[in-house]
């Protein structure tokens, strides 16, 4: 019995270790959207965050005469409007917010170096 056991762990051990040494490589076009990706943001999310970013517009300029007497009408602009603005029209088609911040610092990285 003990035989059979220690055969047993032995066993669990080598399939557990075998297993996180047969990791992939990282590969860079994981982190390219797919084209399921780009459609579905091309005619689902960003046709449905035009209309939160007007929705927020409307919101900010009814709410503008409470934000200056509260002296927070840059931080309202920017919850209101900037951010879903941002969203809407300046990431990239079918990124998700993680792969629009990795290329925008990738591109910063490749514009310096350019620059030097």
């Amino acid at each position: 019995m003990k035989r059979a056991l220690r055969l047993l762990a032995a066993a669990t051990i080598i399939c557990t270790v075998s297993q996180t040494t047969q990791a992939r490589p990282m590969d860079e076009d994981a982190d390219q959207p797919s084209a399921l990706a780009m459609f579905g943001d091309a005619v689902i999310v960003r046709p449905v965050m035009a209309v939160g970013t007007v929705g927020g517009l409307a919101v900010y300029t009814v709410m503008l005469p409470f934000s200056v007497l509260g002296d927070n009408e840059g931080e309202a602009a920017e919850v209101l409007v900037k951010n879903p603005a941002r969203a809407t029209f300046l990431r990239c088609l079918g990124c998700t917010p993680t792969q629009h911040e990795r290329k925008q610092a990738e591109k910063k990285i490749r514009e310096a170096n350019a620059a030097q």
